[in-house]
C-alpha cells in the first residue's frame, strides 16, 4: 500500500506544515501563560516563578520542534500538542490497523500519547550508563544477591538465592567483575532488525560501515542476505529461547558478543562453556509503554555505547499488514503501529535515525531533527521541573539520580569464566572486552570516563529515573 493510499482525501486540504507549527507554538503559549499563572501562586520566590516559567518555554519551544519533525519525516504520522511535555501522534484516517488485541477484543489504535519529558530524560539517561548485569552491581546493590540475582536464574528452584555459591557459579560463566563496555566506545553503531522490508534495499555496504553493528535474535549473516543486511557482526541480543541454539546462529564468527535479554540457567551454562564468543546478561529497564521486543532492547544496548544509532530491518513505513522476517516465512509479532509511532518519537528525541526502503531516497539530511544542544537544554528544563514536581533540589549531573552508592576497587573481581569450560573456550579471546585497557578507547570513551570520574550507573527497577545503583572505583585507603 503506498502513502498515498493511507492519507485520507482531506488531506489535500490541509494546513501547510508552517501554519501547523505556527498554531501549535501559539497553542502552547497559552499553556504557558496558564502554568505561569499556576507557577505564581501566593509567597512563591520570584527567581522560582522566573525559572519555572522559563523551563515551560524551553520544553514548549521543544514540542514545536517535535511536532515540525514528525510532519516532515513521519510519512503520514502527525503530533497534536497537549501541553509543555505531553503529546499525541496520530496515524491517518483510514491507516490499515490489522492487528486484533483478542484480550481487549479491539484493533490496535490509531493514536499514542506520550510524555517527552519523561521519555528524553529516560533515553539520555541511558547515554551514561551500563547494560550488562556485572558482579559489582550484584555486590552493591541491596539484596543484589539474595533477591535479585535469583530473578536472573531460570530453573534455580527457590525465588531467593539462600544458597549463595549455587547461585554464583551458576552465574559465573556470563558475569564479569565490571562493565565490559563503556560509554561512547563507538562513534556510529547500526542496529539491524529482522523485518523483511530489508530485502527491498541494498543497505547492506551502508550497515557494515558502521562501528558496530548489532543484531536480534536468529537473524542470519551469510552472503545470501550480504548486499541486504551486511556481513559485519558485533553484538547480537537474543532472547532466551533462542540462547539455546547460540552455537548454530554464532557460527563463522568468534568475535561476536552475545547478549541475553532475560535469564540464564544449566542448559544455556552449558552451550557458553563450548563456545570462544564472549556471553553476557543484559541488564536494563522493563520498558512499560512504547515499542515491544528485543529491537527496543537493541537500541538501549547500543545507546550505552554509541554516539549515532542508525536504525535497519524494523517495519515503520506505511503499508505494513503482515508480519515478516527477511529470512524466514511471515508471522504473527509486535504491533507495528505501536512501534512506528514510538520509533518516530525516538527519532525526533534524537536517539534514533531511521533507514528504510521509502526514506532510502532521501538525501540524508537531519537538520529537521532537534540538535543536540536544543536536546540539551529540553534535557535540562525537563530535568529541573521533574524535582521540582517532587520538591527534590534540582542538581544538575550524572549522579543526581543515585539512589544507591558502592565502591569496589579497580582491580577487583575475576573475568567471567568457570574452571570447567572447554579448551576452546580457555583458549579464545572471549575476555577481550572485560580486559581492554582504558587507553585502547576511543578518545571520547576516554574522556566520558574521566568526566564521570570512573563510576558506573545502573539502572534498578523499572523505569523510574532516580533509582540508580551507582559504583565507584577506587583503592582503600591502606
Amino acid at each position: 500500500m503506498t502513502r498515498a493510499h493511507l492519507l485520507p482525501a482531506a488531506s489535500q486540504r490541509r494546513p501547510t506544515v508552517a501554519l501547523l507549527l505556527g498554531l501549535a507554538l501559539a497553542f502552547c503559549l497559552a499553556v504557558l501563560s496558564i502554568q505561569s499563572s499556576f507557577f505564581a501562586a501566593p509567597g512563591a520566590p520570584g527567581r522560582r516563578l522566573d525559572l519555572d516559567a522559563g523551563d515551560v518555554r524551553e520544553l514548549a519551544g521543544f514540542q514545536s520542534r517535535v511536532q515540525q519533525c514528525v510532519a516532515s519525516r513521519g510519512l503520514g504520522l502527525t503530533a497534536d500538542i497537549i501541553d509543555h511535555c505531553k503529546l499525541v501522534l496520530k496515524f491517518p484516517e483510514g491507516t490499515n490497523s490489522t492487528w486484533y488485541n483478542t484480550q481487549f477484543k479491539i484493533f490496535e489504535p490509531l493514536e499514542y500519547k506520550y510524555d517527552v519529558c519523561e521519555a528524553i530524560l529516560l533515553w539520555e539517561q541511558y547515554r551514561n550508563m551500563t547494560t550488562v548485569l556485572t558482579r559489582e552491581y550484584l555486590d552493591v546493590r541491596p539484596d543484589g544477591w539474595l533477591d535479585y540475582a535469583a530473578k536472573r536464574i531460570a530453573q534455580l528452584g527457590a525465588d531467593k538465592c539462600y544458597n549463595r555459591t549455587l547461585c554464583d557459579e551458576l552465574l559465573s560463566i556470563l558475569l564479569p567483575a565490571k562493565p565490559p563496555f563503556h560509554p561512547r566506545q563507538f562513534a556510529t553503531c547500526a542496529v539491524v532488525g529482522n523485518s523483511g522490508d530489508l530485502l527491498k534495499k541494498e543497505f547492506g555496504q551502508e550497515i557494515d560501515a558502521h562501528d558496530a553493528v548489532f543484531r536480534d535474535n536468529e537473524a542470519p549473516v551469510n552472503q545470501k542476505y550480504a548486499k541486504h543486511v551486511g556481513l559485519k557482526r558485533d553484538f547480537r541480543l537474543v532472547v532466551r529461547g533462542a540462547a539455546r541454539n547460540m552455537a548454530p546462529i554464532l557460527k563463522g564468527s568468534s568475535d561476536e558478543a552475545l547478549i541475553i535479554k532475560s535469564l540464564t540457567h544449566k542448559e544455556i551454562n552449558a552451550v557458553i562453556k563450548e563456545l570462544p564468543n564472549p556471553v553476557y546478561l543484559f541488564q536494563g529497564i522493563v520498558l512499560r509503554r512504547g515499542a515491544k521486543g528485543t529491537g527496543m532492547k537493541s537500541i538501549e544496548l547500543a545507546l550505552s555505547m554509541c554516539d549515532i544509532i542508525d536504525m535497519y530491518g524494523f517495519t515503520v513505513d506505511p503499508g505494513y499488514t503482515e508480519w515478516t522476517r527477511y529470512f524466514s516465512a511471515p508471522r504473527k509479532g509486535h504491533n507495528p503501529l505501536q512501534g512506528r509511532a514510538y520509533y518516530q518519537l525516538l527519532e525526533c528525541l534524537g536517539v534514533i535515525r531511521i533507514h528504510s526502503p521509502m526514506r532510502a531516497q532521501r538525501v540524508e539530511d537531519w537538520s529537521d531533527i532537534p540538535s543536540k544542544e536544543e536536546i540539551r537544554r529540553a534535557h535540562a528544563a525537563a530535568f529541573r521541573l521533574k524535582k521540582h514536581e517532587t520538591g527534590q533540589p534540582a542538581e544538575l549531573g550524572p549522579f543526581s539520580n543515585c539512589k544507591v552508592w558502592g565502591t569496589v576497587d579497580p582491580d577487583y573481581g575475576p573475568v567471567s569464566g568457570t574452571s570447567d569450560m572447554s579448551e576452546l573456550r580457555k583458549n579464545s579471546n572471549y575476555r577481550k572486552w572485560e580486559l581492554l585497557p582504558l587507553e585502547k578507547l576511543r578518545r571520547e570513551a576516554q574522556e566520558h570516563y574521566i568526566q564521570m570520574d570512573g563510576v558506573s550507573l545502573y539502572k534498578m527497577d523499572g523505569n523510574k529515573l532516580d533509582d540508580l545503583v551507582c559504583v565507584r572505583h577506587q583503592r582503600s585507603s591502606s
